[in-house]
């Protein structure tokens, strides 16, 4: 069993309007974060992971999630899933739990026009 507290958390800034509280779990297998976002991430354009599942527990808020072009209003207590090189953006004021098999890394991700 693994323990992370908030304190241990690490903060990671994606622009103006999205904050990322990562929690390091250590393990390759899964990881978790945190999501602040109040308005559009990317700012233009799609992300894409190459390869981790990314799920996404909206804990409060809501708005719309836009995957390869479709249009998902998404609002507190949905669940979202995010497969493998999906092209995918948000839009909203939200707060979001997010656990990725296998644990995200930054060089499997990339933002795309």
């Amino acid at each position: 069993m693994k323990t992370i507290k908030k304190s241990e958390s690490q903060e990671f800034k994606n622009g103006s309007n999205c904050a990322v509280y990562e929690y390091p779990m250590g393990d390759n297998a899964i990881n978790g974060a945190v999501v602040k976002l109040s308005g559009r991430y990317p700012g233009k354009g799609s992300s894409v992971n190459s390869v981790c599942k990314m799920m996404a527990y909206i804990i409060d808020g809501g708005g719309a999630i836009f995957v390869d072009g479709k249009e998902t209003k998404i609002e507190k207590g949905d669940l979202v899933l995010v497969e493998p090189n999906e092209k995918y953006y948000w839009q909203g004021s939200m707060e979001l739990f997010m656990p990725c098999t296998p644990a995200w890394t930054p060089e499997q991700y990339k933002v795309i026009d």
